[in-house]
């Protein structure tokens, strides 16, 4: 199930897409949600196989292909990610009935149908300039169907703040073996591809990267994007002491390990689903047991860090 409100915009689009849902490059986030929810309904439950992970979806939301020098791949980008939260309908708290949203005119109060709807960029309060799709479509950047790179760094070097959302890269399969040599040589180097990519009328700056003998497209925050951080109480002097350090590292030493994410649940969601079972059944709503009260606060950093590394410690010899 998914809770399509969590969503990005983005993340609605290409669900949107996979489902070839009409008028969709048209909607806002509230807009996609609804259409969403309408096919969910329409189909009886999820749009997707209830799967502990479900498999790529066979529709592309992009084609084109990636080019190095003077080699071509043709490749298409695919989800790499689905969100898996519990999904709620909207309902009138009085009568159950569900809240839908619907497109309407401001000035008449009417709904209005998506052949009738065009883009309006707001340059002043109340003016607009209007633009069609064809006309968007004409200012589609160089990069509209190849993604062309233009640098190989180290993936190191790479801040993963930049980083925004991932696609798996699939070739066509006369490219099978410059793809698989691309892969292959970007592993061994330890480096990843800088390019741009535009998906829906919108550039982005974007990375590609190997993934077990697969290629992975991130697409990336614009540097003009970024915030600066700005904390004034950063700016306080403090001493950090060799005492305190030491032990500091001592303590990620001992909590430290393998990235394992099988190890981590949403018990969130679980408990959620659980209730909603409950629910069907007619059965009391199994609560989380309330939060234990704290111990006692330790007022002093090296005292805290001294018992955290204790208790590591004991936790790894159990």
């Amino acid at each position: 199930m998914n809770d399509y409100a969590t969503m990005t915009k983005d993340e609605l689009y290409d669900l949107a897409q996979e489902l070839e849902i009409e008028g969709r490059s048209q909607m806002d986030k509230s807009e996609l949600v609804a259409a969403l929810e309408g096919v969910a309904e329409r189909d009886g439950g999820s749009t997707s196989e209830e799967l502990e992970r479900s498999p790529t979806s066979s529709r592309t939301i992009w084609r084109g292909a990636i080019n190095f020098g003077l080699i071509t791949i043709p490749v298409g980008l695919y989800t790499a990610v689905e969100d898996r939260d519990v999904s709620f309908h909207l309902l009138a708290e009085d009568d159950g009935s569900r809240v839908r949203y619907q497109r309407i005119n401001e000035s008449t109060g009417e709904v209005i149908e998506w052949e009738d709807i065009v883009r309006g960029y707001e340059y002043e309060p109340g003016r607009y300039v209007t633009f069609t799709d064809e006309e968007l479509d004409r200012l589609q950047p160089e990069s509209g169907r190849v993604i062309d790179v233009s640098r190989f760094a180290q993936a190191e070097d790479v801040d993963l703040l930049y980083l925004e959302k991932s696609y798996y890269i699939a070739p066509e399969e006369t490219a099978v073996k410059p793809y698989r040599l691309l892969a292959e040589a970007l592993e061994s180097s330890r480096r990843v591809g800088i390019a741009k990519v535009a998906i829906r009328q919108k550039e982005r700056l974007c990375m590609i990267r190997p993934r077990d003998g697969l290629l992975v497209l991130e697409t990336m925050h614009w540097p003009d994007e970024l915030r600066i951080p700005n904390f004034d109480q950063l700016e306080t002097g403090v001493e950090i002491s060799p005492e305190e350090l030491e032990m500091a590292q001592s303590l990620i030493d001992h909590l430290g390990g393998e990235f394992e994410p099988e190890r981590y649940q949403d018990e969130f969601r679980a408990r959620v689903e659980q209730a909603v079972q409950d629910k069907i059944e007619g059965d009391e709503i199994r609560l989380a047991p309330p939060e234990e009260p704290e111990g006692p606060k330790v007022t002093d950093l090296l005292e805290a860090l001294r018992a955290s590394v204790d208790e590591a410690r004991e936790k790894r010899s159990a």
